[in-house]
């Protein structure tokens, strides 16, 4: 499977450069997350070492702990987790994460924030995931909520270092409703910024099937699983 990598991973650059060159902006300020949900240790090795990839998203904690345990510590890498965090592996996230993208409630942010305390772990990044489709399939804050819970982040998680926004585009291949979300979570950016006076570098939308659209629309990271890996094979 991996023996495409590079291919695959060639193109991934090559669509990313030109959606970037499309918008106006350098390809140099979007980042690639690694998406290796059902991957192996080695498939992720091989995408660090051939592909020189150095972020990886994980969807859940109990299948990212045995891959972050036994991944080689000369090589660099940071792990974010992507998928929904239930609020009882909130201290494994915290252990084991270096980015937790998904955080979704006001509960849960005092969950990290009270934990991070207990394990003495400061400037947690966090982004704060918006249901930008209204799917009711996906996590997220709804949009008109987003500005209220950010700022009691950043007011009241003192621990939590709130880096920006994250969204999962709706499932359709509809480019107009696409684009429809991500250019409602970049909006939102530009306003809770200048609400708290702050800068939120971060914008992280866009997938294998949509990244292109993603980065026309502003994102800052992508999160790339079948593109670059190939098609997931599910036991």
């Amino acid at each position: 499977m991996m023996e495409g990598f590079p291919d695959r991973l060639a193109r991934v650059r090559e669509m990313l450069s030109l959606a970037a060159e499309s918008a106006g902006r350098p390809v140099s300020d979007i980042s690639i997350i690694g998406v290796t949900k059902t991957r192996s240790l080695q498939e992720i090795l091989v995408a660090a070492s051939i592909g020189g990839l150095t972020l990886f998203g994980e969807n859940r904690i109990q299948e990212a702990l045995p891959k972050i345990s036994s991944w080689p510590e000369d090589l660099p890498v940071e792990w974010h987790l992507i998928g929904h965090l239930q609020k009882n592996k909130a201290r494994k996230a915290l252990l084991n994460f270096t980015m937790i993208q998904s955080l979704d409630s006001i509960e849960l942010a005092d969950i990290l924030e009270r934990i991070s305390l207990e394990i003495g772990r400061q400037g947690v990044p966090v982004l704060l995931e918006v249901n930008t489709s209204g799917e009711s399939s996906k996590y997220g804050v709804k949009p008109e909520d987003a500005s209220y819970i950010a700022s009691y982040i950043c007011e009241n998680c003192r621990n939590l270092s709130l880096q920006g926004l994250m969204t999962v585009g709706p499932l359709t291949e509809d480019e107009k409703q696409i684009r429809s979300a991500f250019g409602l979570l970049r909006g939102l950016l530009v306003s809770i910024g200048k609400d708290l006076n702050k800068t939120l570098p971060v914008l992280s939308m866009g997938m294998s099937y949509d990244f292109h659209w993603a980065v026309e629309e502003g994102s800052t990271m992508v999160r790339i699983g079948s593109a670059l890996f190939g098609t997931r094979e599910y036991n």
